[in-house]
């Protein structure tokens, strides 16, 4: 059993920076593929990062890419997202996951944080 919770998320202008973070419980954290996933009002959840327990590798949606770095400390079960360049279309709820899996699809993380708003202003 894997217990996320996430940090705030906040209000920032756009063009600006915000960092999210999700602490992990258990011993195994290092063990598990975690994702950063987000929802907006009236959207469906969407993907936005994600970083492999078996060789670290990192994948991004292609809106973010470029602007979003997802990284992991192991040390402190802890996995991050920074947002630069934040833009008001990346409003929305963020959601961080876990899953055993190396690569997965959203259906297929077991563990989910209970979520973070973070708002865009223009």
């Amino acid at each position: 059993q894997v217990q996320l919770v996430e940090s705030e998320g906040g209000l920032v202008q756009a063009g600006g920076s915000l960092r999210l973070s999700c602490a992990a419980s258990g011993r195994t954290f290092s063990r598990y593929t975690m994702g950063w996933f987000r929802q907006a009002a009236g959207k469906e959840r969407e993907f936005v990062a994600a970083i492999s327990w078996t060789t670290g590798s990192t994948y991004y949606a292609d809106s973010v890419k470029g602007r979003f770095i997802i990284s992991r400390d192991n040390a402190k079960n802890t996995v991050y997202l920074q947002m630069n360049s934040l833009k008001p279309e990346d409003t929305a709820v963020y959601y961080c996951a876990a899953t055993r899996l190396a690569i997965a699809t959203m259906a297929e993380y077991s563990y989910w944080g209970q979520g973070a708003q973070v708002t865009v202003s223009s």
